[in-house]
């Protein structure tokens, strides 16, 4: 018991041993918070972009500027399509094989904003319509890509369709569709082509139709001209 008191009342004078001599220490002065100055640039800062070279502007303008134009010799289509070169939700809504379900997707999922929209008529049936489709992209930032891919599948005609694809140069994902068998629902037989691709929040879409086989290079060289403008 003798020793076992001896050894705490040593190890309690210790402690106030220590506490003692750390009392008349001077405090360590801390380091100091501010840090150096840094050197700051001179001269003007650099200019902000032109509307032509910021892409934000040029897409939250007038779409319809972005469109192509109407070749030369080129004539208004016989069955236009919207009004004015836009084309409001319900009447893109149309456009599909469902439109009571394209127009609830439209609104929800997809946040459909605006569409614009070109279409002429060429020598012959050749007919050429093209629709720039923006979207908000306010969550997921995918909805143009995913109108661009489902595009393709909506908005097929029924019928037996054999058809080739390729790509759209400079696009990433962006195809082209040429459909070899013809659409003998309108009493004489109607070849179609079309295109699908996006950039940003604008998808595009392209639908050729004439009589005859539709080249690819058509539909490739319109496809391909019309996302430069993008």
């Amino acid at each position: 018991m003798l020793i076992a008191t001896a050894a705490v009342l040593g190890v309690v004078a210790g402690t106030c041993v220590g506490y003692l001599v750390q009392a008349d220490r001077e405090p360590t002065a801390l380091p100091s918070l501010s840090q150096p100055s840094l050197a700051q640039a001179k001269g003007a800062g650099p200019e902000p972009l032109s509307a032509a070279q910021d892409r934000q502007v040029k897409v939250d303008g007038d779409l319809r500027k972005l469109l192509l134009s109407k070749p030369s010799g080129a004539r208004k289509a016989r069955y236009a399509t919207g009004s004015d070169g836009w084309l409001d939700l319900a009447g893109y809504a149309e456009t599909y094989k469902s439109p009571a379900g394209a127009f609830r997707d439209l609104v929800g999922d997809k946040e459909f904003r605006r569409a614009a929209v070109t279409d002429w008529q060429e020598s012959g049936a050749f007919n050429v319509e093209i629709r720039l489709v923006q979207y908000r992209q306010e969550e997921t930032g995918t909805e143009a890509a995913d109108a661009a891919d489902d595009a393709y599948y909506y908005a097929q005609p029924d019928g037996d369709y054999s058809t080739d694809s390729w790509p759209i140069p400079g696009t990433g994902d962006g195809m082209a569709y040429v459909h070899k068998k013809p659409d003998t629902s309108y009493g004489v037989g109607v070849y179609s082509a079309e295109a699908h691709a996006w950039r940003g929040d604008i998808a595009m879409e392209i639908w050729i139709y004439d009589t005859k086989p539709i080249p690819k290079t058509k539909v490739l060289d319109l496809a391909k001209r019309q996302m430069e403008r993008l």
